[in-house]
């Protein structure tokens, strides 16, 4: 990806919507970008499984994990499909595993931190609803702009100038 999100905020000013930043890197791919899907789990990845096994057509899948810190949401198996299906990228809210096999992986992955702990499976939660955290509502269909400076939201897609 061309295109950085300090130059899409100097482009955009406040149409830019900005993420606190509260969250690391850890995919192979630290810059990257897409239209959203989101997801609104609690503790529970078995839609998040369920999503990264669709065709992601370089899209961002975001998930609002509640910002849990007790088990984590994406590994390294569930990062490889995202990889498989064409995902562009994953954003956490809440913790990954499996931190270092997922950093040699081709694909943006951002979450809040790292957890051994693999998540229960029960199936619950929402797919493609507007979820807030990091001080900005990320809703299906608008775009996300990724890198090491931060994660960057427009209701359009940007082109690389």
């Amino acid at each position: 990806m061309a295109l950085n999100t300090s130059d899409l905020c100097d482009q955009l000013g406040e149409a830019a919507f900005v993420a606190e930043p509260m969250l690391g890197n850890y995919g192979g791919m630290t810059a990257f970008g897409g239209q959203m899907a989101t997801l609104k789990v609690f503790e529970d990845n078995t839609l998040v499984r369920a999503a990264l096994e669709t065709p992601g057509f370089g899209r961002v899948l975001v998930v609002d994990g509640g910002g849990s810190f007790r088990c984590a949401l994406v590994g390294d198996q569930l990062a490889s499909l995202g990889v498989k299906h064409g995902w562009a990228g994953i954003i956490v809210y809440g913790c990954i595993r499996d931190s270092q096999s997922i950093s040699s992986m081709p694909i943006g992955v951002q979450a809040l931190g790292t957890h051994p702990r693999r998540s229960i499976k029960k199936g619950e939660g929402a797919a493609d609803i507007p979820v807030t955290f990091a001080g900005v509502t990320f809703k299906p269909g608008s775009w996300l702009y990724a890198d090491d400076d931060g994660l960057v939201v427009t209701t359009r897609r940007m082109d690389p100038t």
